[in-house]
């Protein structure tokens, strides 16, 4: 077996633009399209391409750092095999790349695992081993396998053969189109803006590299603002392709050096352009595909870019198919394309006929109204908006002029995930409340637990819950509690899972509380 000669912990700038150029990822990954976005141009003025990743066989990026390690291993370090954790894209590459050098994988992958990724898996060659309720108690079994058998543990994204491996997309890049302004690269672990900051920088500096960030797993941003990798307190997995706690330490290292810019995105911004790959290109991303895109967007806005090539990667396209009812839901908030407003009106017949002619021919989206009292009535509605959000100050303003009280909930996420299809649920009688949300891990036995340390001491007065195909669900739970209870707060604790009190919530107020 032929072997390159090893990266040094910390490769130079040069040494990393060799180990690309000889990575020998074509033997398993192939080049993919650089595509012209014809409409999202057009609207946006600008000429923006993607570069198409969701193309691989294993439908990501992650396969070529995956068998740019894998071919460098020893003839010792093969017949022993290797090992990884991971539930997506990562597991994927792994068994792919060492089903085709012939070498075993085994792959440690959470118990809730999703059995259309675990099945993606074995389909790849993979051997996979079902451990632990999250992926920190999986990487910590695939690491205490790979010293008990003496398999190579593949990271997802901090080794310098990986991010190797993942440069070779930048080399494509380049190849494809000499003449791109700008870069923008999906920020999970750091392994693949690594690989190609450091590339690009290498052979055309002139060319910006901007890695895009989830705002709610931003380990970037937090470690530049450190100076060092930080662990992040909480990580939100909607975007779980970049649902990483803590970037890696040499990824930190050059993005730190290479990168020209680093940009958050909320989830409304992913599904939006989740929504413009589809329209434009009939991709279907996954929402850490589409990141990229939603930076580049919100980067061209923020800093009024026009008349330049710019372009981003659609980094995967392994999707749970029922997440997609979240981004269709999600993706005209995301694209300031609608307005979610509480308005109280009078009681009155004509009322609403009243309320939609102040509108001004205005699309009614979402109209949700339950009779509550004789004199007033508090609406959930949304608006479709033609103007983004300068026309929902308008609407708001106009509204307000014409005697409603109006409260903008289009950027409450309890209103936009739990309330909006709770409208009209109040208690017959005034009730002492608090109300919670939570984030439930989607694992055998989470609502027994939370029954059992919760439910069976004090009275669960509202309960709703959500499912968007990722590795948690969204619960918004409301309690009969005096306002001392100490022994509530003790077992809220115990219980560990993430949850926000939520009972000073407008929408909350407004639409459900006795």
């Amino acid at each position: 077996m032929a072997v390159s000669q090893p990266l040094p912990e910390q490769p130079s700038g040069a040494e990393y633009l060799r180990a690309v150029l000889s990575a020998p990822v074509y033997e398993v990954a192939q080049v993919t399209p650089l595509q012209m976005m014809e409409k999202i141009s057009t609207r946006l003025g600008n000429t923006i391409l993607v570069k198409r990743e969701d193309r691989q066989a294993v439908h990501s990026f992650k396969l070529r750092g995956a068998y740019s390690m894998i071919a460098g291993l020893t003839e010792a370090q093969a017949a022993h095999g290797v090992v990884t954790a991971s539930a997506g894209n990562h597991a994927q590459g792994v068994a792919l790349s060492a089903s085709r050098k012939g070498i075993r994988a085994l792959i440690v992958m959470p118990v809730a695992t999703a059995d259309i990724k675990v099945d993606a898996v074995r389909h790849f060659g993979g051997e996979v081993l079902l451990y632990g309720a999250n992926f920190d108690e999986a990487k910590g079994k695939a690491i205490e396998l790979s010293q008990t058998m003496g398999m190579t543990f593949v990271p997802p994204f901090d080794h310098p053969a990986v991010i190797a491996g993942q440069g070779t997309l930048a080399m494509e890049l380049l190849q494809q189109d000499a003449h791109i302004d700008r870069v923008f690269v999906p920020v999970g672990g750091g392994g693949l803006a690594a690989g190609v900051a450091v590339l690009i920088k290498q052979l055309m500096p002139q060319i910006k590299v901007i890695g895009v960030e989830a705002v709610d797993s931003a380990c970037l941003r937090a470690a530049l603002d450190a100076g060092e990798p930080v662990d992040l307190a909480r990580v939100g997995l909607f975007a779980e392709g970049v649902a990483v706690k803590r970037i890696g330490n040499e990824t930190f290292r050059l993005c730190r050096e290479y990168l020209d810019d680093v940009i958050t995105v909320d989830s409304d911004a992913i599904c939006a352009a989740v929504k413009d790959l589809f329209e434009d290109v009939r991709a279907i991303a996954e929402p850490s595909g589409a990141l990229a895109l939603a930076g580049l967007k919100k980067y061209v806005q923020e800093h009024n870019i026009q008349g330049e090539r710019l372009a981003h990667i659609l980094s995967g396209a392994n999707l749970n198919f029922h997440a997609l009812r979240y981004v269709s839901e999600r993706c005209e908030l995301g694209e300031q394309r609608e307005a979610l407003l509480a308005v109280t009106i009078p009681e009155r017949k004509g009322s609403f006929l009243q309320f939609c002619q102040l509108l001004g021919g205005r699309s009614v989206t979402e109209f949700n109204y339950r009779y509550a009292n004789a004199d007033n009535a508090c609406i959930f509605v949304g608006v479709r908006l033609t103007r983004g959000n300068l026309e929902r100050k308008e609407i708001i303003e106009q509204l307000t002029e014409g005697g409603y009280q109006v409260v903008d909930l289009s950027d409450d996420e309890m209103a936009k995930l739990h309330v909006r299809y709770m409208v009209g649920g109040r208690p017959s009688k005034p009730l002492h409340e608090r109300l919670y949300s939570f984030e439930f891990p989607e694992s055998p036995g989470a609502l027994l637990k939370f029954l059992h340390t919760l439910g069976t001491h004090w009275n669960i007065s509202l309960f709703h819950y959500r499912s968007h195909g990722t590795d948690f669900g969204r619960v918004l739970a409301a309690f009969e509690l005096t306002e001392q209870e100490p022994e509530f707060e003790k077992n809220l604790s115990a219980l560990g899972y993430d949850c926000h009190n939520e009972s000073e919530n407008p929408a909350f107020r407004f639409f459900l509380q006795g």
